[in-house]
């Protein structure tokens, strides 16, 4: 480094100079002059410095490393995401599912209530027909039994006014008049569990 400094009209130069490039400066000179006689151990060569090409190859095989790597990673991230997405799915679909089944169930019970009422509705008003009906054929039951009564009371009546007025000789001849026999009325019971 030279340095020149102007003072009261004196040129001054100050030099200063590098030690460690001075020494080995002289020390190569040194060398150059003396032959060595007895070969000294070399040191080994520097490295050459690598080509431009050599440098862009690697260059390049560091950015191919580098986006087989970044590749690599987005295939990991896109299974990753693809894994989350359908759990995501399946979950609402398994809650999709839950709440169609609990809606079946709820419909499947209504329409059973429904056809369960219809039965005991139909039951009902079976149990009332046929209660009504045995009443009715009770009724005309009766009627009959009190019409055939009546019926062998009023010959009775007639049998008894004076005993010579009329006689039957078998009772074959009542039952042809009358429609039946007189000694054992027929009663026909129809009993039905409700």
């Amino acid at each position: 480094m030279l340095l020149e400094n102007l003072k009261d009209g004196h040129v001054c130069q100050i030099v200063v100079e590098d030690v460690d490039e001075t020494t080995l400066l002289r020390e190569a000179k040194k060398k150059k002059k003396k032959k060595p006689e007895t070969p000294l151990p070399q040191k080994p060569e520097p490295e050459p410095e690598p080509d431009n090409d050599d440098l862009e190859k690697e260059r390049k095989r560091k950015l191919l490393l580098a986006k087989q790597r970044q590749i690599a990673r987005m295939k990991a991230a896109r299974k990753i995401q693809a894994w989350w997405r359908g759990t995501l799915v399946r979950r609402t679909l398994l809650a999709a599912a839950l709440r169609a089944w609990m809606i079946q169930c709820w419909w499947r019970t209504v329409l059973w209530r429904k056809l369960y009422m219809r039965r005991k509705n139909l039951l009902k008003m079976y149990v009332m027909e046929e209660q009504a009906a045995v009443k009715l054929q009770s009724w005309v039951r009766m009627w009959q039994c009190h019409q055939h009564y009546c019926q062998v009371c009023n010959a009775v009546c007639i049998l008894q006014a004076p005993k010579s007025c009329f006689t039957f000789q078998t009772s074959d001849v009542s039952q042809a008049l009358y429609g039946g026999a007189f000694n054992q009325p027929e009663f026909h019971i129809e009993i039905l569990s409700i």
